[in-house]
């Protein structure tokens, strides 16, 4: 079985200047704004399917001056915070009834006195399963929709993270990848960098025939084929 060069390079850790806008220039715009420190508004919500970027940017946000959270149904959130001043909290929908409580709580005492919430969601505030009066304050500030990237969009993002990683991914590399692994990018930036690692391990250049095989020996290929896919 191969051994794959494991860390030899860290992926870049997610920034608004990692982000591809693609139809998205009016909120990075606004988070651009709001991270120099330049926004007026303390309230955002993003809504949108997995996989369009939510994670990244609220990761961006909140990597120098706030609090990240992923959700999961038993988070509890007020125990965990200070007054830090941006809180970003990603998945609300799976919220559970003390931690909408919080939230709630959170939510006022940043009214209050000062502080950012950003919060995402697969869906408009008023369409989610969470208790009314939390629903109200998630629709009161900015609200966004996240449009997934276009396949040439994508081919862009994942040259940019190549880019980053240093290496130079070519376009039928990138069109390979859409055409032959999941769709969404959290999957594509993971089989790219599965790909950089095993270009280090064989010691031969990142092209269409060398992706082909990193594909065919990583675990979620082997995966994948043992379901059918």
């Amino acid at each position: 079985m191969r051994q794959l060069v494991l860390d030899l390079i860290a992926p870049p850790a997610p920034t608004l200047a990692g982000f591809v806008a693609g139809r998205n220039a009016e909120l990075l715009a606004a988070f651009r704004l709001l991270e120099a420190g330049q926004s007026a508004d303390r309230f955002y919500y993003v809504w949108g399917d997995r996989g369009a970027g939510k994670s990244h940017l609220l990761r961006g946000l909140a990597a120098d001056r706030g609090a990240y959270l992923s959700v999961k149904p038993d988070l509890r959130i007020e125990p965990l915070l200070a007054d830090v001043p941006l809180l970003a909290i990603d998945d609300v929908d799976q919220l559970g009834e003390q931690g909408a409580i919080d939230l709630f709580n959170v939510y006022n005492r940043i009214r209050e006195g000062r502080g950012v919430l950003v919060a995402t969601g697969p869906c408009p505030p008023a369409q989610l399963s969470l208790r009314p009066d939390l629903l109200t304050r998630l629709a009161w500030g900015l609200v966004f929709q996240i449009h997934p990237l276009t396949d040439d969009e994508k081919i862009a993002a994942l040259g940019a993270h190549a880019s980053a990683r240093g290496f130079r991914l070519a376009p039928d590399v990138g069109q390979y990848l859409l055409n032959h692994w999941r769709r969404d990018m959290a999957s594509l930036y993971a089989a790219l960098e599965l790909l950089d690692r095993y270009s280090l391990e064989t010691k031969r250049p990142i092209t269409v025939p060398l992706l082909r095989e990193a594909i065919n020996v990583s675990p979620r290929s082997q995966a994948d084929k043992g379901k059918g896919r």
